[in-house]
């Protein structure tokens, strides 16, 4: 590959980028329709019941037929990884390093299809698709190489100061067992990938949960996984309901942690599950933003209204991380939305398979309808639409679920100012000054990303007080969204994540192992 995918070629994409996506995906189009099974103990396993899956930007597509888990399915997962357990821990950690460095190694040679799948299942852009794609990949290589980097969490201590004696002492980290991962809709290859490398490289075993909407993108994570020749029973993948296959896992005996992304409600529901019972057991939950950006009367505004456009209506706003808040200075207020007409009304919609289009479809009919209330309410409320706020339903669009990108000046008592709506909704107050814009920007109970357009001298006051995980300042490539593994570590604060350590961060493979003090006196 004479180029690195990141979310910075991205931006720019290079013309052999866009040639290689589309003759992947004319291998790819050319297997639709073919049945998709469960992954379980090694081997691909037919299911009782198999749904149609179709895709969001075109219902006339058919993806395939997948397989729909059970509770049964669910037990037969976890009995699996609770029995692969002890052989895996006690594989070298050389060893299980080297078996996740094969994963990438098979996963980036299928980077392409893989990203043409996740176009036509998830409507993500091509750009979008293979950022995650790839990102999945570095996931792997990230947690390997940290694993290495850290000495397997293996520490000599001290002796004891102990007079005639040779006491010896060391810590070291250890996995839990069998480790459940259950992955959101718009992220489900590299939020389904990532935390099942970081389990699988600390000694874990791994059940994989896709969500409902997107169970094309695990199976594909489970090919990888399978050819790079993981033992049996190290990692299982289903498909299912989170009302059944997702309770079956986290209620199981044998679930020793869970890794969760996805709404507050359903997470915090898991953190109490994990919480109770014989021992209270680790529970890593992603759980949504609802994201500011501050806009000074210092800021560049071709800079601010670029990094805003591309972070509120990336992926239809489909982001945990996607902008959905702006505060801007009263003073540049006017411009500011001036410019952000003007890059709005360049945007492309329409089958995002298509190099042409930046905005694909919302992932299904609910979120359409979601959508229609939004705006509603939104007007009801005495918002002023600036743009959008219409459904796409002429013939070119009739068959996915298209809407366009919405900007509304909203007044601050607005309801939705406090409601993740997860569209291309973005609502705008503008300020009096930057203290009033810090203040309605902290003024939420989820803390996930932030962004900030200033001048240079203002950048530290924001990062003193801005509570989020994730900041960007000053960043035309995204106002709040774009993070990478090894440049950006991704967590929240407040409602938004569990435990202040984030994802591809320095802290993150700790949280998969428990620490062990051992104490040896020499004979």
């Amino acid at each position: 590959m004479s180029f690195r995918l990141t979310y910075a070629t991205m931006f720019e994409p290079p013309p052999e980028m866009h040639g290689r996506f589309e003759a992947a995906l004319v291998t790819v189009r050319s297997m639709l329709g073919g049945r998709h099974s469960l992954f379980l103990n090694g081997v691909d396993t037919a299911a009782a019941h198999y749904v149609s899956h179709r895709s969001p930007n075109d219902s006339d597509i058919q993806l395939g037929e997948f397989a729909v888990a059970t509770e049964q399915d669910a037990r037969a997962a976890m009995d699996a990884a609770h029995k692969a357990f002890p052989a895996w821990r006690a594989t070298p950690p050389s060893e299980r390093v080297r078996l996740l460095l094969r994963v990438a190694d098979v996963m980036e040679a299928r980077v392409y299809e893989i990203a043409a799948a996740l176009a036509l299942e998830v409507g993500k852009n091509r750009m979008e698709a293979l950022g995650e794609a790839q990102e999945t990949v570095d996931f792997f290589r990230h947690y390997a190489d940290d694993f290495e980097q850290h000495g397997y969490y293996e520490h000599e201590l001290p002796n004891d100061p102990l007079p005639n004696v040779v006491s010896r002492n060391r810590s070291v980290m250890r996995p839990y067992g069998a480790w459940v991962v259950i992955a959101p809709f718009n992220f489900p290859l590299a939020l389904a990938g990532g935390p099942a490398a970081a389990a699988l490289v600390t000694g874990n075993t791994v059940v994989v949960k896709g969500a409902t909407d997107t169970p094309w993108a695990g199976r594909l994570l489970a090919d990888c996984i399978r050819d790079a020749g993981l033992p049996p029973g190290v990692f299982q993948y289903l498909s299912g309901s989170g009302r059944e296959v997702g309770a079956a896992l986290s209620s199981h005996a044998a679930t020793a942690g869970i890794t969760f992304t996805g709404s507050v409600a359903v997470g915090t529901q898991l953190l109490q599950r994990m919480a109770s019972g014989p021992w209270p057991r680790p529970c890593i939950a992603e759980m949504g933003g609802k994201n500011p950006c501050i806009v000074t009367a210092r800021a560049n505004l071709e800079d601010a209204a670029a990094g805003i456009v591309r972070s509120a209506y990336g992926m239809g706003g489909q982001k945990c991380s996607a902008l959905s808040r702006l505060y801007v200075d009263h003073a540049v207020a006017d411009e500011l939305i001036e410019g952000m007409r003007a890059q709005i009304d360049t945007i492309r919609i329409g089958d995002p398979c298509c190099r042409e289009n930046w905005l694909g479809p919302v992932i299904n009919a609910n979120a359409t309808a979601h959508y229609a209330r939004y705006v509603r309410e939104l007007r009801a409320g005495g918002a002023t639409l600036i743009t959008g706020a219409g459904m796409l339903d002429s013939a070119e669009f009739a068959r996915g679920h298209y809407v366009q990108p919405v900007l509304a000046e909203a007044p601050i008592a607005h309801p939705l100012w406090r409601h993740e709506m997860f569209l291309p909704i973005l609502m705008l107050h503008r300020v009096s000054d930057r203290e009033e814009a810090m203040r309605l920007a902290n003024d939420t109970n989820l803390g996930l990303t932030a962004g900030f357009y200033g001048d240079a001298d203002e950048v530290p006051w924001f990062h003193d007080n801005i509570e989020a995980g994730v900041t960007y300042a000053n960043r035309r490539q995204g106002a709040t969204t774009g993070a990478w593994p090894g440049y950006q570590p991704f967590g929240g604060w407040k409602g938004s994540g569990s435990t202040g350590k984030a994802i591809a961060s320095f802290y993150y493979l700790a949280q998969y192992q428990r620490e062990q003090s051992r104490t040896v006196v020499e004979q």
